[in-house]
């Protein structure tokens, strides 16, 4: 077993062990739920008399001692991709390597990692910028809005997480396992774009640290005007952006080992940074460092290209103009060249641009400052005098706005920064008792990031200037990074920090978008994605990283950070938004299986959490939510509308049944309304000796009545007992879903094992359904073989079926010919469906053709209704009548009204009835069951070695003879009868003695058979089938459709038989049938 290692896995929620199967590509494969799943323990064989009671169930059941061993041996190993030196070591010969168990407490396996990833880019590279746009009021709010919305996502997390053993796979796990597939399946890929986005801003970070602050003059386009510096700054972006994205795939693509190791010095820049921020706050209240920020009037200047703050200065006894003088004199130092008005007529300050923490500057930086693009930075209070003409300032090197800022967009661009919170819950598989770890480790990573961000927002406000906080780039101060001013030791201890910060943020998260992508593929929910499942012999998910790399590149061709951070935040707030969902939905159904070790949640809370980001995602950018919804909504019903065959025990099921429960109770309070009214369908199945449906248009025609709508129940019945007819019943259903599924008839499958048909149709109709959802109507298809069966079950059943949906007020619709009826994917061209109304059945007649015709396959066809005018009846009257009922109705139908006269009956129909009577007549006499058959010929005397079976028969008066498998009437003397004579037949015999037999009795038989007359009430009958029969024959032989009243059985049971020959009269000559027989009820109304 090279390269397998069997696992028993067993969650804290419950007692059923799963076996899991940890391949060579370290995800786990999920089998049966079942105890009896453990084909490892099938090998044991149990000796012992203390247990023999129970020694048969040792198969399937293991002993408790067993279980409780594997309980104790319990690890849940890493999952993710194998080293390649592991693969070869595998490859090179089956060694066994001892299984070491992790040991990963809470600081090292998730406090530290949720650290790293929630501190990042935007902190050294953006916080500045927006606490001296909105200010610190606002810019508190931002960070509570954001820092809450984690927390309490945090908390449905730890209530989720510690919900059992949660394998890795971090928080699609955890929603695809609490929400269900399709849920899963779109909050997964909406997570996988937001972890490859997040990839995109890393390293768009990086590259914006490496060519602003470390070398900008690698710069490969360079900007000859200062209205071009945006765009040769994106184009550069671009360019390196795509080097190194594809240098980070490179080292991931050969191992992931390698980002691994680095971590902890990623980690430790972030660490180091950070104190050294704090380090230069607590410095700046004695010792403010020297950062001076030239000011002209009011507005901020960019001193890249000079060095002194000065308009003039003595150079050998003269004055002279700086360099600061000739960027607006048009290039020229000479003191009489021509200025730029706003130079001339405002003085040139300095300030410092960190003047400390105990300066006061905190006053000015505490309320906002939102403007549109191009705004110049302005020092608020300075003295400043306005020139009429502006024109010109767009090309002088003030410090400007480079894209418009308000409060929504900084909501959308800083919400990045407090993402990172599944970190811990990714790496449960390293963890030593994940369920502990993980709340409280998650839980402490956003309380010390909140704290850090609210701090920073106050000191950053407290010590820096508000002109040199809404300088982004910090061009005031010769391009230093910003929050590198305040640091201590050196600027250079952020730049370099945030730099490695952005390179391992970027590298991890090209290492955990492929993996998650890969798990999405081979849970096998989106079937277009499966090709992104398969990756190297080690497991390494080169196809799926392939397709990040792709997508990393769009956020990278975007080039500018503050645009791709409110796209990744988008996804991560909707996948936050399903955390929440997931933990509220199980807390308020109180599914038994929901029990979280972590006990500090509240459904309400989740609620809250929920509606925050819901909020967050508008507030930042109603476009870019409205996209990520449309994106997650198309991938719904993508899964849903392929069918997620995954059955993972979700919530959202369990809130489906829940709401099923609640309508079903509803829906039982009240009878439904007539205008409420539709046929709820149970269809009465029959299946061959193989198992295969024997009439699949049945389905075709209840797809076409309901066309999806209301209740459809497919029943059939197995002759037996169910122990011994367990796998055909489960076969035979099996068939009839595929039948379902190919006829496209959406319902359930319900196969009964009955000891015979008759009591289990019995059972399907009392008792399918359940509650206010149960069938009102009965759907079957005609015996048509009912006269060639030598069993009258098959006619008797049919018949008590009839009564029984009588005496339980269900209306029955039996169709003839059914094969002949039109499949799905048949479209009939013009032609009628025709409705012979003979007696009032609630409106059943009516509604059906209406039904039927809502299809498409019967929309071309018109109704025509027939009725039948007596004698007496003024059928003029009756034809006005009638379309005036169908007008308030609102059904479109031609009308016609038919006369039956009275008329003698014919010589037809009473030599018809006779021929019926005498049939039935010598059916009674010949007729003996199978029992009594088989009882008699086991009677019978030991057959002489010549003779076969066939050739043993027992004599009575009047009985059956066997003769090659067929029975036939035979005749013997009364005095061999009396005395129970049991004779050995040869066939000579046989010949001689029915030859003698019939010329004793066959005269008294004959003539008892012709003196028979018939019953004058079947005359009547007869009569009535054999005139109606002719007149729809005549007027509807060519209709795609009858429809017609179905008498009612006779309440003398003696007359079953010919009740069926009634309706095989009424029917001759007619293509498709429907008999229709009401429910007892009104069906179709008049009112609104």
């Amino acid at each position: 077993m090279t390269g397998h290692a069997y696992i028993v896995s067993l969650p804290p929620v419950g007692f059923f062990v799963a076996l899991s199967i940890s391949t060579g590509d370290g995800l786990r494969k999920e089998s049966s739920p079942f105890i009896n799943n453990t084909d490892n323990d099938k090998a044991i064989s149990y000796d012992g008399k203390n247990m023999a009671l129970f020694e048969e169930e040792m198969d399937s059941n293991p002993m408790v001692s067993s279980l409780l061993n594997k309980l104790a041996n319990y690890t849940n190993l890493t999952q993710g991709a194998q080293e390649h030196e592991e693969a070869d070591e595998e490859e090179a010969g089956p060694k066994k390597k001892a299984v070491k168990s992790p040991q990963m407490g809470t600081f090292m396996g998730v406090y530290l990692p949720c650290l790293q990833n929630i501190l990042g880019v935007i902190l050294f590279l953006r916080l500045t910028w927006i606490v001296g746009t909105a200010g610190i009021v606002e810019s508190l709010a931002i960070v509570v809005m954001c820092c809450s919305c984690t927390m309490l996502t945090a908390i449905s997390m730890s209530a989720i997480a510690t919900n059992g053993v949660v394998p890795a796979g971090g928080s699609y796990y955890m929603i695809s396992r609490s929400l269900g597939p399709e849920f899963g399946g779109a909050v997964g890929l909406c997570f996988y774009l937001g972890t490859t986005f997040a990839g995109s801003m890393y390293i768009l970070g990086t590259i914006e640290i490496l060519l602003t602050y470390i070398v900008p003059q690698a710069a490969i386009f360079v900007a000859e005007k200062k209205e071009d510096e945006p765009a040769a700054l994106l184009n550069n972006m671009r360019v390196y952006g795509t080097c190194c994205l594809t240098l980070m795939s490179l080292v991931v693509f050969v191992g992931v080992k390698y980002v691994n190791k680095l971590a902890l010095v990623f980690l430790a820049c972030v660490v180091l940074s950070i104190l050294a921020i704090y380090a230069g706050v607590i410095k700046t209240a004695f010792d403010p460092p020297d950062f001076p920020v030239c000011l002209l009037g009011n507005r901020t200047l960019q001193n890249l290209n000079f060095d002194k703050c000065l308009k003039t200065e003595e150079v050998g006894n003269q004055t002279v103009g700086t360099a600061l003088w000739a960027l607006f004199c048009g290039g020229s130092r000479a003191l009489n060249a021509s200025c730029n008005e706003y130079f001339v007529l405002n003085n040139v300050t300095m300030i410092q641009g960190i003047p400390g923490l105990t300066s006061g500057v905190i006053s000015d930086n505490m309320w906002s400052d939102y403007g549109p693009l191009g705004m110049l930075v302005e020092k608020p209070r300075q003295p400043a005098v306005l020139a009429a003409d502006t024109s010109q300032d767009v090309y002088l090197p003030y410090v400007v706005n480079d894209i418009a800022s308000f409060f929504t967009l900084l909501v959308g661009i800083y919400f990045p920064s407090v993402t990172g919170i599944m970190a811990g819950s990714n790496r449960s598989g390293d963890l030593r008792d994940a369920q502990k770890s993980i709340p409280i480790g998650t839980i402490l990573a956003i309380a010390t990031t909140t704290f850090i961000y609210l701090t920073s927002v106050v000191l950053f406000g407290a010590c820096i200037d508000t002109v040199l906080l809404r300088d982004k780039f910090g061009d005031s101060v010769k391009r230093n990074l910003v929050i590198g001013t305040l640091s201590w030791p050196s600027p250079w201890v952020i730049v370099i920090g945030s730099f490695f910060s952005c390179c391992g943020a970027g590298l991890q998260s090209l290492t955990g978008a492929p993996r998650l992508l890969q798990a999405i593929a081979r849970d096998g929910i989106v079937p277009f994605l499966a090709v992104f499942g398969h990756g190297k012999a080690n497991g390494e998910p080169t196809w799926a990283l392939l397709l990040s790399g792709g997508i990393c590149e769009i956020g990278i061709l975007i080039a500018s950070l503050d645009a791709v951070a409110p796209i990744l935040s988008m996804f991560f707030l909707m996948c936050y938004l399903f955390v929440n969902l997931a933990c509220a939905v199980q807390t308020l159904l109180r599914t038994p299986n929901w029990r979280p070790r972590f006990k500090y949640y509240h459904w309400a809370l989740s609620f809250l959490g929920m509606s925050l980001c819901l909020s967050l995602m508008f507030i930042s950018s109603w476009y870019y939510a409205i996209v990520a919804m449309v994106i997650a909504g198309l991938i719904y019903k993508y899964i849903e509308y392929r069918g997620a065959e995954k059955e993972w025990g979700d919530g959202i099921r369990g809130l489906s049944l829940n709401a099923a429960r609640y309508a079903l109770i509803r829906l039982e309070e009240a009878p439904p309304h007539t205008k409420n009214w539709r046929p709820q369908m149970l269809v009465l199945l029959n299946v061959d000796t193989d198992l295969a449906v024997k009439h699949p248009r049945l389905l075709s025609l209840t797809t076409q009545l309901k066309a999806g709508k209301g209740l459809t129940i497919v029943g059939n019945v197995l002759e037996g007992t169910y122990l011994t007819k367990d796998s055909e019943a489960k076969t035979a259903e099996q068939n009839i879903k595929s039948s379902m599924a190919a006829e496209r008839t959406k319902g359930f499958c319900h196969v009964v094992v009955s000891s015979n048909l008759r009591d289990g149709f019995s059972h399907l109709i009392q008792s399918a359904g359940l509650g206010g959802m149960k069938h009102n109507t009965v759907l079957m298809a005609w015996p048509g073989t009912w006269k060639q069966s030598n069993d009258p079950a098959s006619w008797k059943n049919f018949i008590e079926t009839v009564r029984e949906t009588t005496a339980t007020h269900h209306a029955l619709l039996v169709a003839k010919n059914v094969d002949s009826f039109p499949g799905n994917l048949e479209r009939l061209g013009e032609g009628t469906i025709d409705v012979w109304w003979v007696v009032h059945d609630g409106g059943m007649l009516m509604l059906l053709p209406f039904l039927l015709r809502q299809h498409k396959v019967w929309r071309k066809c018109k109704m025509r209704i027939f009725t039948v005018a007596q004698m007496d009846d003024n059928s003029i009257q009756m034809k006005k009548d009638l379309q005036m009922f169908l007008y308030h109705l609102r059904l479109d139908a031609e009308v016609e009204v038919v006369e039956m006269h009275d008329s003698d009956i014919s010589a037809f129909t009473y030599e018809k009835t006779l021929v019926m009577e005498q049939r039935s007549q010598m059916l009674k006499q010949m007729q003996l069951s199978r029992n009594e058959r088989e009882r008699e010929v086991k009677r019978t005397t030991p057959r002489p070695p010549g003779l076969h079976r066939e050739q043993t028969i027992l004599i009575k008066r009047i009985g059956l003879c066997r003769w090659s498998l067929i029975w036939r009437p035979c005749y013997v003397s009364s005095s061999d009868a009396a005395a129970g004579v049991h004779m050995t037949w040869t066939k000579e015999k046989l010949f001689t003695e029915r030859h003698r037999g019939r010329e004793a009795n066959a005269n008294v038989a004959v003539r008892d058979l012709f003196n028979m007359k018939p019953n004058q009430s079947n005359v009547r009958r007869m009569h009535t089938a054999v005139k109606l029969n002719e007149v729809v024959v005549n007027k509807s032989q060519g209709a795609h459709l009858v429809l017609l009243n179905m008498p009612g059985p006779p309440r003398n049971r003696g007359g079953d038989e010919n009740y069926m020959e009634f309706l095989e009269v009424l029917l001759e000559g007619l293509n498709r049938v429907l008999l229709v027989r009401g429910g007892g009820r009104e069906v179709i109304t008049i009112y609104s």
